[in-house]
């Protein structure tokens, strides 16, 4: 295993690592937010809460 630190510079490795991870997390927080289920910031749309609601029968007056 040391061995392969004699082909790769081991802070260019670890800097590219970090960066490669940096930006996936922050493709995946994006593609969440850009969900309805997963968007934290404005929660659900009022389109799907009205959806839900109107899928409900009003009660029949006695």
């Amino acid at each position: 295993m040391w061995r392969m630190w004699l082909l790769f510079d081991p802070r260019r490795t670890l800097i590219a690592l970090f960066t490669f991870l940096f930006a996936l997390a922050l493709v995946i927080h994006f593609v969440l937010l850009s969900t309805d289920r997963f968007n934290w910031l404005e929660g659900p749309s009022k389109a799907r809460a009205a959806a839900t609601s109107a899928a409900v029968p009003p009660p029949v007056p006695k």
